[in-house]
């Protein structure tokens, strides 16, 4: 007995028969660019999309990055925190509470007990205000940063695009991703908007000149 998806498909065939198409269709992946490349335009559209989601900004110089994250955690009375394991220990010399990298040995249930993580990005889409975590050395695994409340990212001019398309271009396909638009929500029951249901609930970006 065929199954719903082969009757679906040979319907699909019949009908493309019926109109003379081809049976595969190469798609145009010739995508243009159409917004700004200015670093500065970029910059200031991802901040503006980014708070309008609810997530904390922060701008700074790469001189200014390791007081600024010691500042953050200070801030919100951060003791505990675990940050991807290829990033640099160094950023945390300042911080008085304890500081360590991420074991990807260690049961990711453990990482509900920090009080942040912090972890760099690959790109980010400053039209739509996504910030791409591929799964690596300096943006962790993903229970690192799905697993905790509140999440420290780090986001590099550099790495900020315009669209989507080129957005897509910079990910590695064979490198597991997480796409983060703000923090995390859901009002999926009774239109009632939920924060914390699919990861951090608390944001803080921080965009490095």
């Amino acid at each position: 007995m065929a199954s719903a998806k082969s009757e679906i498909l040979a319907r699909i065939r019949t009908a493309q028969k019926s109109a003379k198409l081809p049976e595969f269709v190469n798609a145009p992946r010739n995508y243009v660019v159409s917004g700004t490349t200015d670093a500065e335009q970029l910059r200031e559209l991802l901040i503006d999309r980014l708070e309008d989601y609810k997530a904390d900004v922060h701008v700074c110089a790469e001189a200014d990055l390791a007081s600024t994250v010691v500042g953050i955690l200070e801030q919100r009375q951060c003791r505990t925190v675990r940050f991807a394991p290829g990033m640099d220990a160094q950023l945390f010399d300042a911080f008085a509470g304890d500081a360590a990298a991420d074991d990807a040995s260690v049961d990711p249930r453990e990482l509900d007990s920090v009080d942040a993580v912090i972890t760099e990005s690959t790109v980010s889409c400053a039209q739509t205000g996504t910030i791409v975590l591929e799964s690596g050395e300096t943006n962790g695994r993903r229970a690192l940063t799905l697993v905790p409340d509140r999440h420290v990212c780090i986001v590099r001019s550099s790495d900020i695009v315009f669209g989507v398309p080129e957005m897509v271009a910079r990910i590695n396909p064979e490198r597991p991703a997480a796409l983060v638009s703000g923090p995390s929500a859901t009002s999926d029951i009774e239109l009632s908007r939920v924060e914390g249901v699919h990861g951090p609930r608390d944001l803080i970006v921080v965009i490095v000149k």
